[in-house]
């Protein structure tokens, strides 16, 4: 079992959270908390961490930016020790700039918000990395990919939404291939460390269109957490190999 002091973070910014270069052969695998059984929280990272996950992502919601409420910053501190793995907070509130130092001191090592969650995207990026984490933006189905436009230099993730937020276990939109796909072929223009991650309906099937489309980290819940019979090493060898 892993267990860390619950007051260091799991990684410093030499960190090895992102890749370089897309992974398209070894895409990293972020389950998502959201389905993970809530009262046994802490296990539950314990055993996603020691069967090959390489990410933690955690939803965050408020009710009022998507119609849902999950956790905030007081779970993520206390399930912090159970995982030396980095900590990627999905942010879907609003407002969300009076909550990031909150996140970051909870042991957050990236934070992703929404474009439309703040008047000021620019400003929000830079607060989080002027606490020495990284910084995404994740882009909802209905959210163009110009909305990136002004943000590229200070991007560590781009997080394509790949159902509406809000709710697990949704139907992959496969619209948004074309979107991960425009969003790689910029980023490789860039030459610069950007991890494109997607997250929502990803199993074995939509996972491989979206490594193909050019993702390199695949966020999923219900494929990791609850396939009845299937162990969690499995499920994440499952999707790592698709």
């Amino acid at each position: 079992m892993i267990f860390l002091n619950p007051t260091s973070h799991s990684c410093e910014l030499s960190c090895n959270l992102l890749p370089h270069k897309p992974m398209v052969d070894t895409p990293r695998i972020a389950p998502s908390l959201l389905a993970a059984d809530f009262s046994k929280l802490g296990e539950e990272v314990v055993a996603v961490s020691e069967m090959g996950a390489d990410l933690i992502h955690l939803d965050v919601m408020d009710g009022h930016f998507v119609p849902n409420i999950s956790f905030g910053p007081d779970i993520i501190a206390s399930i912090r020790k159970f995982s030396s793995l980095p900590f990627d907070v999905h942010l879907m509130i609003e407002p969300v700039d009076s909550y990031i130092e909150a996140f970051v001191a909870a042991g957050s090592d990236m934070l992703t918000v929404h474009v439309e969650a703040g008047p000021h995207i620019h400003n929000t990026l830079q607060k989080i990395q002027g606490f020495g984490i990284k910084a995404g933006v994740a882009l909802n189905p209905g959210t163009p990919i110009e909305m990136l436009d002004n943000l590229w230099d200070l991007l560590d993730l781009v997080l394509v939404m790949t159902v509406n937020p809000g709710f697990g276990g949704q139907r992959f939109l496969e619209s948004q291939l074309s979107k991960i796909s425009s969003i790689r072929h910029k980023i490789d223009q860039l030459e610069r460390p950007i991890g494109l991650s997607v997250d929502g309906g990803i199993n074995g099937e939509t996972g491989k269109m979206s490594i193909e489309a050019g993702a390199d980290i695949l966020v999923a819940g219900s494929s990791v957490f609850r396939l009845e019979g299937v162990p969690y090493s499995k499920a994440i060898e499952q999707l790592r190999n698709r």
